[in-house]
């Protein structure tokens, strides 16, 4: 399953991505600074919230492929249940 950085789904998922870039460089630095404990922990769980959402937003970008092949009929059963399993075990890693 490839991924098109063209589409709109994926460059949302570019921008949430780079947003968590941020955050995560933010906690650095508010570390390094020696910030409140609790100030830094809220920021890291902002960033882990992005983090999962974009990779939520992956999969179901491969969801949604998937249904559009399937609907094609151009792949044997084999093949979309192996896909299948694959986009399943992505879902969990991320749960």
């Amino acid at each position: 399953m490839e991924l098109d950085p063209a589409g709109a789904e994926l460059r949302s998922v570019l921008n949430r991505l780079r947003r968590a870039q941020g955050q995560i460089a933010g906690v650095i630095r508010m570390i390094e600074a020696g910030r409140d404990c609790e100030e830094v922990v809220t920021q890291l769980a902002a960033a882990s919230r992005a983090l999962d959402r974009a990779g939520f937003a992956i999969i179901a970008t491969g969801l949604q492929q998937c249904l559009v092949d399937a609907d094609g009929g151009g792949e044997a059963r084999a093949d979309r249940e192996q896909l299948r399993a694959r986009l399943e075990k992505l879902f969990l890693s991320l749960a």
